[in-house]
């Protein structure tokens, strides 16, 4: 099967990565930056394009892009044989109807950094086609790349994005509010590792409802308090405040 890549970004990259190791072919990089579009292509030796009235003819076109260049993209694309699909969380499927025969979705479950190294082999692939040669194809191709493949729909994909949108954007974002506030008093960030790292692992083993600990899981409303009152940015301690009492809130609410 001869592949084409219209990304060269951070899932694009991945993907590459992981397609071209387990001895898929990938016969054209595409993406509208000359030195992201070459590097890419560098790297897993093939040809690459920076306008869609370049690609290659294939049997497959993967769309790693951004959800904003999805649409504007496929209206650019001339060629509508094949199977096109994306890899998007949040975009229905349709957005690729009356202009293609054939076409759905491949989603990997995880983040990506071009500077991270990734086992795509434990990453988690949900795909989705709007007929059944579509869903096999997608499948045997998932399948040899990734060791955990699941089927489904638009509406289940894009729960699924929400719900990494909180486990993992929002968590990250919450590591970086704490990173400042250790430097703020001169401690290095690598001292909550441990702490993450644990937290991390517990719910391996346990729910996340019943790993929760902490001031507002006690409703302890001392602690809490001492905790706003040395918090200077007023947006943190509507932050901090709000997140304890959802907390608070939940765990009285169930016990």
């Amino acid at each position: 099967m001869n592949i084409v890549l219209l990304g060269a970004g951070n899932v694009a990259t991945h993907l590459a990565l992981a397609l071209k190791k387990n001895g898929l072919n990938i016969v054209q990089i595409y993406s509208r930056t000359q030195l992201s579009a070459e590097k890419l292509a560098h790297q897993i030796k093939t040809d690459f394009c920076t306008s869609p009235a370049g690609l290659k003819e294939a049997d497959l076109y993967i769309y790693a892009l951004s959800d904003n260049a999805l649409a504007p993209v496929i209206s650019q694309i001339k060629i509508t044989k094949g199977i096109h699909i994306h890899t998007a969380g949040s975009v229905d499927i349709e957005i690729f109807n009356g202009k293609f025969e054939n076409y759905g979705a491949l989603y990997p479950l995880q983040t990506f950094s071009k500077e991270k190294e990734i086992d795509f082999q434990l990453v988690p692939v949900f795909v989705e086609g709007n007929n059944k040669h579509v869903i096999e194809t997608l499948f045997e191709l998932a399948n040899s790349i990734s060791n955990k493949v699941a089927y489904a729909t638009s509406y289940q994909r894009i729960k699924l994005h929400i719900a990494a949108v909180f486990a993992c954007n929002f968590s990250n974002y919450l590591y970086t509010i704490a990173s400042e506030l250790l430097e703020d008093s001169q401690l290095p960030f690598e001292i909550l590792q441990p702490l993450i790292a644990e937290t991390a692992t517990k719910i391996q083993s346990i729910s996340p409802y019943d790993a929760q600990t902490g001031p507002a899981r006690r409703n302890d409303s001392v602690t809490i308090q001492k905790h706003l009152d040395l918090i200077a940015d007023e947006k943190l301690r509507g932050i901090y405040a709000e997140f304890s009492s959802l907390i608070a809130e939940k765990y009285k609410s169930k016990e």
